[in-house]
């Protein structure tokens, strides 16, 4: 898990690694194979360190840890970015740290679980970028990211499939799933479209023409 792979600058999603419930280290082996650009939030660092992974910068306000690159002696390499800014999630400052370095895909690991308030607003993080970067939330359980007005994906039969508006989305077509959608609305007040499911192995399209869109794919 030491290594990530080579790939071309910006061809493969970047990776931040947050800190909340750690994955399975298969599924963090399997993104830091492929992830060129690897961040840190400063809250992760011991456990990150303790793993052995070698990542690109370490990013955080630093309010319970002195950074420098005394840390890193195997790892000279790494950039500290310090953030002090309060009025944004250390995930926040990361992402615009990333959009500043022209990424345009990252997965987010270690981003739910704890915490619940973290992970909630980690979770609405995703609709304040959705025009900038395109980010996914990843856990052993479940894939969440925001979902283009038009989508079309391969799904195996019963597959769960949670709908979740961030705020109120309208005009919801579905094809594919055991309860479709016909020019519905979801609200996150007033009604999610929670643990719906793929009926058949095959193509599930959604639709929508206004709105902030949420995608769950879930395993139990």
């Amino acid at each position: 898990m030491s290594s990530h792979h080579f790939v071309k600058e910006n061809q493969e999603p970047a990776l931040i690694i947050a800190n909340g419930l750690p994955c399975d280290e298969s599924l963090l082996g399997q993104l830091l194979e492929w992830s060129p650009y690897v961040i840190v939030l400063d809250g992760a660092l011991d456990r990150v360190m303790s793993l052995g992974i070698k990542f690109d910068v370490l990013l955080g306000d630093f309010d319970r840890l002195e950074a420098n690159q005394e840390l890193f002696p195997s790892q000279p390499d790494i950039e500290i970015v310090h953030t002090p800014n309060q009025d944004k999630t250390d995930l926040e400052k990361a992402l615009d740290f990333l959009i500043t370095k022209g990424h345009k895909a990252v997965n987010i690991v270690w981003a739910t679980g704890l915490r619940m308030d973290h992970t909630f607003n980690n979770i609405c993080t995703l609709g304040k970028y959705v025009n900038t970067i395109n980010a996914v939330i990843l856990d052993n359980h479940s894939k969440i990211f925001v979902l283009p007005h038009n989508f079309k994906k391969y799904y195996t039969k019963g597959q769960v499939l949670s709908l979740f508006a961030l705020g109120e989305v309208n005009g919801i077509n579905s094809k594919g799933l055991k309860y479709d959608l016909n020019n519905d609305t979801l609200s996150i007040v007033n009604r999610s479209g929670s643990s719906n499911e793929s009926t058949e192995a095959g193509i599930v399209e959604i639709n929508y023409s206004e709105g902030i869109l949420l995608l769950m794919e879930c395993t139990d």
